[in-house]
């Protein structure tokens, strides 16, 4: 049986799982979750996002790994490079200032100035690779438009 067909089984598997925990965490209501009653099936739901999040984490990673080394390693470490550098462009861009944010969250939430730095290095990093991919689809379409 090729890997195809085992990773649709698991699939259909996790999915069925997931409609049953869906439907009886539905049919507690709500009042019953607030109250814990029903912690049984908000736990199971959990568990099954938890093992299908690994499963995708592995299958990625596995799938990923085999095309880098199948492929063109060179133009792999460009890329790697060429986030990496967005990523400390980002980093670079970010404040790491408290100033706007609640004080009750920066007490109970134990906000520090580091937090916020890494909190908009990510937003900054988001944001640049958002305008990137929205230029490049407006460029591909219009060489497409062009010819």
């Amino acid at each position: 049986m090729g890997l195809h067909k085992i990773i649709k089984i698991l699939a259909l598997i996790l999915s069925v799982v997931g409609i049953i925990f869906f439907v009886m965490i539905l049919s507690a209501g709500d009042a019953a979750i607030e109250a814990g009653e029903s912690a049984g099936s908000v736990n199971g739901a959990l568990y099954t996002s938890y093992i299908i999040l690994g499963l995708v984490l592995a299958f990625v990673l596995v799938f990923v790994l085999k095309g880098v080394f199948a492929g063109d390693i060179k133009k792999t470490l460009i890329t790697v490079g060429a986030f990496l550098a967005i990523a400390i462009i980002g980093y670079v861009m970010s404040s790491g200032s408290l100033e706007g944010l609640p004080e009750e969250l920066i007490i109970t939430e134990n906000v520090t100035e580091t937090t916020s730095k890494w909190v908009g290095a990510g937003l900054n990093t988001f944001y640049i690779l958002g305008v990137l991919a929205i230029g490049a689809m407006i460029l591909s379409g219009l060489k497409r438009v062009t010819k």
